[in-house]
């Protein structure tokens, strides 16, 4: 495939916003072009640095307390009539429940574009994974020798999955960090696909994401993550989601 064919979709494919067939083409082709993996690569870093640049100015709770206080109004007694009293106080407390409505949705919505940021961020790493020549630092299928590679490079222990009689394998791992946490990225393959999986510490990343979530989309990927025994567990990759689903329930009774 000639390069210059890419070119042009190089921001949609770091967003993971191609079609499936052409995202399965476009990651076969950076396993094997340096230039375009190099080019992936300065992307994906460029992206995770705005985004992180972006994180560090947030409004203080001194400065939303303040807002808040500012559209607060407080009628004076000389210039209303105390026949008005009673409509004054209606109006403040309709202007309040308004607030506490406001506040709310806007609460949530947070709560969901920091959640979306967090799955965009496990997009990243896993794309970068895809178009980077060197993907783990322990190559091993063995996973006997992949976790304890981890001991010491990481802030918690977490096991593995007995793979035998499976469709899986195991190509390494490496570290990683997400939403400035550290954690593991473990690379594993299915029928040429690559699947990541990544194990965080539940407390560093709660209240970003959901308890739970089954395989489905999340952009061109499909995607599982729940929460168990402490530890975050995010599975993505293009595989199907059936593929998805199977290596999670594996994850999930090696540490039930």
């Amino acid at each position: 495939m000639a390069c210059e064919t890419w070119k042009t979709k190089f921001d949609t494919y770091i967003d993971g916003e191609l079609p499936a067939n052409e995202m399965r083409t476009f990651d076969a082709h950076v396993r094997t072009c340096a230039s375009c993996a190099a080019d992936a690569l300065s992307r994906v870093q460029m992206k995770r640095s705005i985004h992180n640049a972006g994180k560090r100015f947030s409004a203080t709770p001194e400065f939303r307390k303040k807002i808040l206080q500012s559209i607060e109004t407080k009628p004076s007694r000389s210039s209303i009539g105390f026949g008005w009293i009673p409509i004054v106080r209606a109006a403040t407390v309709a202007a309040t429940l308004l607030v506490v409505i406001g506040l709310a949705v806007i609460y949530k919505g947070r709560e969901h574009a920091r959640a979306e940021q967090v799955y965009s961020e496990a997009v990243d790493l896993h794309v970068a994974m895809l178009a980077s020549a060197s993907p783990v630092d322990v190559v091993s299928s063995d996973r006997h020798t992949v976790k304890p590679w981890f001991q010491g490079k990481i802030p918690f222990t977490f096991d593995l999955p007995e793979l035998q009689n499976s469709a899986f394998s195991l190509l390494g791992g490496r570290v990683t960090y997400l939403d400035q946490s550290v954690g593991a990225h473990l690379i594993y393959e299915v029928r040429k696909h690559r699947i990541s999986v990544f194990i965080f510490q539940e407390q560093s990343l709660r209240g970003k994401l959901e308890p739970r979530i089954p395989a489905g989309k999340e952009l061109s990927f499909n995607m599982e993550t729940w929460a168990q025994g402490g530890l975050r567990y995010i599975v993505i990759g293009d595989a199907g989601a059936a593929d998805i689903d199977a290596l999670s329930k594996l994850f999930n009774h090696q540490t039930t």
